[in-house]
């Protein structure tokens, strides 16, 4: 049973998405959405399209969709619910109802969605998101398969003219998938319009290939194996002129090319734009993963003993050592700092969403935050279910106790919507650039050549909770240096210092970077990479502390409240010390505030170690979604609990 602190932390950091996720977690059993990981690729391709067709009729899994029930916002929250369960039923769904659908939904017309949705929704319809080449991943503007128009048919016929351009690593395109949404450079009388996405068959309904078209099984992975990976390739595939998604562009009924949007740069991004909730689904979903890991690994530190207690008797539980606290505590911190963070973006999709692109401001504000997150939630759910398994010991490396499973699926998170390097310079691109003379300029050197102009209060701007980051700022300064390291003003303070400085001298190199020419300009801007990944890094931290500021400020309970402000404290000074050679070499402290600083998380977590069993519960992972072994009640345990 939950304790009640438990259940009051996880309300708070459900949010608004409280009552849709009790419902997964009263409703969906371990049966429906927990894999054993013993399942052979074969039959956990199978079990993974059973699985995600039983929760869409069920009402599950799906949100987002016109006409249907439920809005964008809380399709994150659904997408992170699958996670607690299985990784590959999660990118299953991602791929069907996300990628698929949500180019059907984003880049199609009305047409489109009364043809297809439907089946998208029920799984009736299963297709792929055929965006990647061979030769082009994460520079999509430079795709090679075309999509051409023939006036004498009214088609267009769409071709892979290179070994290069066959699409790989495509989710559904290895068995599953029966149509395609099939990025490529769109061509009408000759003139090349950009890149643009068409709706096309590519098996039919016994599963073989449809004329022109090549598919390919890519086979076994690192991980993932419910979700077949394929490969496509056409061979001059006609395909009726309407199947273009033409939300942004297309030929007429005249046959001629007409696009309200007549920079090619803007339409290109404009669209891109569109799809960025499966960024903010990846990020959310390594998170969750990251969740039930922690809260694993936790359980096991609570009821695993070793050596002996000097003079005491009895063994040493795990997490009463300093070093596993250390291991666990900040990192529990992290989880519901990242947690608060993905509500904020949440709501921010649907706001622009809400709009249907009539704010471009906000809706490139929500495509750096989403990038910023994706890549550092990610990147931190590696190193955590990494380090989760090292604190499990051998019992860790048992495939049965649950760990193994999520590091393996969990991987390629960091790679696939996007790498998360790529994904960390726009970040920093977006620091830099002024909105306005850059629609579309992402290329390094065309941004250096732009000024580096600041955007200051666009991308600097605080959230919504700015009056009160404000005032506590304010307060912090008047308090004397001793308790300053204590105050939550002081370490939004370091948090905004780390990010103006790094980001004022990167704008100072790109200047001089911008004044070269050619290979010399290349050098120049390359040479910055490192500096703008740091750039985007700090601002990422800074972004996460303030939703978590914001969260605090909006709870009501005053015990749950004091305890999310210890937490929020350790969130904070964790990530200061990780930072502190930054600080130090930038004098915004010395060594004396530097030892403090450990001090003070040491402190936080030998603090917060007697309310691990709660914080892991306030996580919101159901038990009996852990499929860990290890931490089964004994049959001891089970006797007492039923004796009671």
């Amino acid at each position: 049973m939950i304790t009640p602190t438990g259940q009051a932390l996880k309300v708070s950091l459900d949010g608004r998405f409280h009552e849709l996720k009790e419902k997964w977690r009263s409703e969906i059993s371990s049966a429906d959405i927990v894999r054993d990981p013993t399942l052979p690729m074969a039959e956990a391709r199978v079990w993974a399209l059973e699985k995600l067709v039983d929760l869409a009729s069920r009402g599950f899994a799906v949100a987002g969709f016109p006409n249907h029930p439920g809005t964008v916002a809380e399709s994150v929250a659904h997408f992170e619910m699958l996670a607690l369960g299985d990784l590959s039923l999660n990118i299953k769904s991602g791929v069907q109802h996300g990628l698929f659908g949500g180019a059907i939904t984003n880049l199609g017309t009305s047409w489109h969605h009364e043809r297809f949705i439907d089946g998208v929704v029920d799984c009736s319809i299963l297709g792929c998101f055929a965006m990647t080449e061979l030769g082009h991943g994460s520079d999509v503007q430079s795709v090679e398969t075309t999509i051409t128009y023939v006036p004498e048919t009214d088609e267009y016929e769409v071709n892979s003219p290179t070994p290069t351009s066959r699409k790989a690593y495509i989710g559904n395109a290895g068995k599953d998938g029966r149509m395609a949404v099939v990025f490529g450079q769109l061509v009408a009388a000759g003139e090349n319009q950009g890149v643009h996405a068409i709706l096309m068959d590519i098996r039919d309904e016994d599963g073989n290939d449809a004329p022109g078209v090549e598919t390919g099984d890519q086979g076994h992975k690192g991980g993932l194996l419910g979700v077949d990976n394929g490969t496509l390739f056409f061979d001059h595939v006609r395909v009726p002129r309407r199947m273009l998604l033409n939300r942004y562009g297309g030929v007429n009924d005249e046959g001629v090319y007409e696009s309200e949007i007549a920079s090619k740069n803007a339409r290109f991004f404009t669209m891109l734009g569109t799809l960025v909730r499966g960024r903010i689904c990846v990020g959310s979903a390594a998170a969750m993963a990251t969740r039930k890991a922690l809260t694993i690994a936790t359980r096991y530190a609570l009821q695993r003993t070793q050596f002996n207690r000097p003079g005491a008797g009895g063994e040493i539980t795990l997490l009463d050592y300093q070093t596993h606290q250390r291991k666990l505590l900040p990192n529990i911190a992290r989880a519901y700092a990242s947690g608060f963070a993905i509500n904020v973006v949440s709501e921010q999709l649907q706001r622009v969403n809400d709009t249907r692109g009539s704010d471009p401001t906000a809706a490139r504000e929500l495509e750096t935050r989403a990038a910023g997150l994706k890549a550092t939630l990610t990147r931190w759910t590696n190193d955590t279910i990494q380090l989760c398994r090292e604190a499990c010991g051998g019992a860790g490396y048992m495939t049965e106790n649950g760990l193994t499973l999520l590091r393996q699926d969990a991987d390629v998170f960091a790679t696939f919507e996007g790498d998360n390097t790529v994904l960390m310079q726009l970040v920093a691109k977006a620091l830099l650039l002024d909105y306005k003379k850059s629609w579309g300029e992402l290329d390094m050197i065309g941004t250096a050549r732009s000024g580096a102009k600041l955007l200051g209060d666009r991308f600097m701007e605080r959230t919504t909770a700015g009056t009160t980051i404000g005032r506590l700022i304010s307060n912090a300064t008047l308090k004397p240096e001793a308790q300053k390291i204590k105050a939550r003003g002081w370490h939004l303070e370091m948090f905004e210092f780390r990010e103006r400085h790094v980001v004022e001298g990167l704008a100072r190199r790109m200047r001089e970077a911008g004044k070269s020419d050619g290979q010399a300009a290349f050098e120049a801007v390359n040479d910055c990479q490192s500096h703008m990944l740091e750039a985007a890094r700090a601002h990422t931290d800074r972004v996460i502390l303030e939703a978590f500021v914001e969260a605090i400020s909006g709870v009501r309970d005053e015990y749950v409240r004091s305890l999310l402000i210890r937490v929020c404290d350790l969130y904070a000074l964790s990530t200061i010390e990780d930072n502190r050679a930054w600080f130090m070499e930038h004098h915004a402290f010395d060594s004396g505030r530097s030892k403090a600083v450990t001090d003070a998380v040491d402190g936080l977590c030998k603090d917060l170690r007697g309310k691990a069993q709660e914080l892991v519960e306030g996580l919101g992972v159901p038990e009996k979604w852990l499929n860990s072994a290890m931490l089964e009640p004994t049959r001891e345990e089970e006797a007492a609990a039923s004796a009671a």
